[in-house]
């Protein structure tokens, strides 16, 4: 772990990073870029599907599809190693995923072609990408976690095309011993949150308790989308400040905040 740097923005203020083990370290590294000091609590445990079967079919079958659409770095992380090991990537097939993360995360595993949103990233503007517009006949399958929204199953079908959803992860509550971020909260050695996802947010307040969510709802939360500082003020959450997508967003955001005060 490197240390963090002399000066910078941020200039030793305590971040809790809560994105699941193994994608956290990017964001660390720029809150370290920064003169910060990333806290690592993960709030969301990526676990293997009950049932990798369907997955498995799937990926047989991938040549009869037109779109693979991941919805997520991790759906990238779980699917790609599953369909690199049982076969070559269609050269016929398409790939599109909501986030830059995502694309990063498939382009490393060689696939060149990405279909992605350019300044919101999410469904919905993954849906106004011109090359989604017109699906009719065309067979689609979105790569994914347990549940989750069907807006994009939804409007695609509604466009005319077949669309068929391929569990790949589940997502779990971590079995995380929190005392000790408790005890540095208390000390006052907690100077802001970053919250990726409404799961994590969920899990990370029901493993506070009733103490550690009062601190919580008093602490700065950085959120990179609407949904989840919605979802952060529902749950009493007093200091929301939403991002610009990604990591290099939420780093900016924690950045430009304690430039101003």
């Amino acid at each position: 772990m490197t240390a963090a740097a002399p000066g910078g923005r941020l200039g030793g203020r305590r971040i809790v990073v809560t994105r699941p083990a193994g994608q956290n370290e990017r964001l660390a590294a720029l809150i370290r870029a920064e003169g910060g000091e990333p806290i690592a609590f993960p709030a969301l445990e990526i676990l293997d599907p009950a049932d990798v079967r369907p997955l498995a079919a799937a990926i047989d079958r991938l040549a009869a599809y037109d779109l693979a659409v991941f919805v997520s770095p991790s759906a990238v992380d779980r699917a790609m190693p599953v369909i690199r090991a049982r076969r070559g990537w269609p050269a016929g097939l398409k790939a599109a995923t909501v986030g830059r993360g995502s694309e990063q995360a498939l382009r490393r595993y060689g696939v060149a072609e990405v279909i992605v949103p350019v300044d919101r990233f999410d469904s919905e503007a993954l849906l106004d990408r011109p090359e989604l517009a017109d699906v009719a006949g065309r067979r689609i399958v979105v790569f994914r976690g347990d549940g989750g929204r069907e807006l994009l199953g939804d409007t695609l079908r509604s466009r005319g095309a077949t669309v068929d959803y391929v569990q790949c992860y589940r997502r779990g509550r971590p079995n995380a011993d929190v005392s000790p971020l408790l005890r540095a909260w208390e000390r006052g050695e907690v100077d802001a949150v970053t919250i990726s996802s409404r799961e994590g947010l969920r899990n990370l307040f029901d493993l506070l308790g009733e103490g550690g969510q009062q601190r919580l709802q008093r602490t700065a939360l950085f959120a990179p989308h609407p949904r989840i500082a919605e979802h952060a003020r529902s749950l009493g959450c007093q200091r929301v400040i939403e991002t610009a997508p990604g990591d290099e967003g939420i780093a900016a955001a924690l950045a430009a905040f304690w430039e101003r005060i």
